[in-house]
């Protein structure tokens, strides 16, 4: 794992934003075409988006290694690794259909891909195990970064996911001991504890989805 080199091509982009405005000026000119269930708060919607970008970016490294340890500690490292290691990849050489795609733009690509790895990752987990890897909540995030990304490009980058998890964690995965055993440390008080370091990645920066309320209101 390279998790580190991760930092400089992240600050690099923050910079880059700051001198250009590159992703703030196409977010803006996007506005009007979210989808309404988008609430944000204020009135400043330009700042509340770049700032949900930019934490939505600078968490994938944290993510990458808290999975990464995660892992050791439960002994499934080499279940676990490759996976990971495609995340980080992403990063550090984006797939083809990432070309044209610089500075916090590129990165929010990136991201999302970083983030859906490991949102589906925990899937897996939760289907075999009955609980995530790890408990950072990004689903209302990554629906969210869907929707700056826009379609159809946020799409394609779901299936290079779909791809890359595919035959990764097979049935066979969760079957092997080492796994069986940290199933039994998924639902310990300590686990628990720790698990509540990682609220929601949405609700922290004040973006939600109100699904609820715009059903109601069909």
């Amino acid at each position: 794992m390279n998790i580190a080199a991760l930092h400089p091509l992240i600050q690099q982009a923050l910079q880059h934003e700051a001198t250009t405005g590159q992703l703030a000026k196409q977010m803006h000119s996007h506005l009007d075409q979210l989808h309404p269930s988008i609430r944000l708060p204020g009135t400043d919607t330009d700042t509340v988006l770049l700032r949900f970008v930019s934490a939505y970016i600078e968490q994938v490294p944290e993510m990458l290694q808290a999975a990464h340890a995660v892992a050791q500690e439960a002994g499934i490292e080499a279940q676990i690794k490759p996976v990971l290691k495609v995340a980080e990849a992403f990063f550090l050489q984006p797939p083809a259909l990432m070309a044209g795609h610089e500075g916090l733009e590129g990165l929010l690509d990136e991201a999302y891909l970083a983030h859906r790895l490991v949102e589906e990752v925990n899937d897996r987990y939760i289907r075999h195990l009955g609980a995530p890897l790890i408990p950072l909540d990004t689903t209302v995030a990554n629906l969210i970064a869907h929707q700056l990304i826009g379609e159809p490009f946020a799409n394609q980058l779901d299936e290079a996911v779909q791809h890359a998890v595919n035959g990764m964690l097979d049935d066979s995965t969760f079957a092997q001991a080492s796994v069986q055993a940290y199933r039994e440390r998924l639902h310990s008080p300590q686990t628990e504890a720790a698990w509540l370091r990682w609220p929601c990645l949405s609700r922290q920066l004040g973006v939600e989805l109100q699904l609820t309320e715009r059903r109601a209101a069909d």
